[in-house]
């Protein structure tokens, strides 16, 4: 753990990075970059994508040394590399997004991977049987690594995680006094706190709408961010929220955002949020 730590802060990592996000950032925001994402799917889409690959390719070794199927092996080998790329896809437009940290173990767990794809693909290339099998082998190793890697950024660095979850264990159940309708500004993001809970309220007239302020991609400031034609724009990576719901417009940010009920008595603005506590 403490070697894949080290990752986190080693600053030379840093001249990978940009051409990096230069590359994946060619498939600029919209559809396409949206389901690569997995806003569709309500998470990331990269680790149900790279199980194909994985399965191919871990069978594959399993039958180089459970049995003389030469040949499947290799078909489960090149289903694996077809398979590859939608995953490769996914997780480049997800790494591009993220805080300094994650990339830079990401960009090793792209590194391993990497070089997983080229042992197996050479293993197509090689005639012999036994040096098909250890190519393999190689990949095999390489795709451990990387998936360990993987794991890193997914579960102790939380990239893909939904960073709005807390929210409703945070916020006590029942209306809420926040502020006081005059106080914010008509067609403005306003940053207020709920207790120690940070939320956003844009007021349209007599009617406010109130998010959860920190972004689910990557807990920016949504308060900070850009609103239009209803929606607010994250100002760390640009994911976009619909006010009305929270609901998300255009990624990379896939969960909603928390989004309260509100009501107006004598003046005061009062939240309630559906299902806290």
């Amino acid at each position: 753990m403490k070697v894949i730590s080290r990752l986190e802060q080693a600053a030379s990592l840093d001249k990978l990075i940009q051409p990096g996000q230069r590359l994946a950032r060619l498939i600029p925001p919209g559809k396409i970059r949206d389901a690569l994402n997995g806003t569709w799917l309500g998470h990331p889409v990269h680790p149900v994508l790279v199980q194909a690959s994985v399965g191919t390719w871990l069978s594959a070794s399993i039958t180089d040394f459970a049995s003389t199927d030469q040949a499947a092996a290799r078909r489960l080998t090149a289903i694996g590399l077809v398979a590859s790329a939608p995953a490769i896809a996914a997780g480049a437009a997800d790494w591009s997004e993220q805080h300094e940290q994650q990339l830079r173990v990401g960009v090793i767990h792209a590194l391993a991977n990497t070089v997983a794809a080229t042992c197996y693909g050479t293993s197509l290339l090689v005639k012999s049987r036994g040096a098909g099998r250890w190519w393999r082998l190689g990949g095999l190793t390489a795709l451990a690594t990387g998936g360990l890697l993987g794991g890193h950024l997914s579960f102790r660095l939380a990239g893909g995680a939904n960073h709005a979850e807390a929210v409703p264990h945070l916020v006590k159940p029942g209306w809420r006094y926040l502020a006081v309708l005059d106080d914010l500004p008509d067609g403005k993001p306003a940053r207020c706190l709920l207790g120690e809970v940070p939320l956003v309220a844009v007021r349209d007239g007599d009617q406010v709408h109130v998010l959860a302020d920190r972004c689910s991609h990557m807990s920016g400031p949504l308060s900070d961010g850009d609103l239009d034609d209803g929606c607010l724009t994250c100002p760390w990576h640009g994911s976009v929220f619909r006010v009305s719901d929270g609901s998300v417009a255009r990624g990379p940010a896939t969960a909603p955002q928390p989004a309260f009920e509100t009501r107006v008595v004598g003046g005061g603005v009062q939240v309630r949020l559906p299902g806290a506590g």
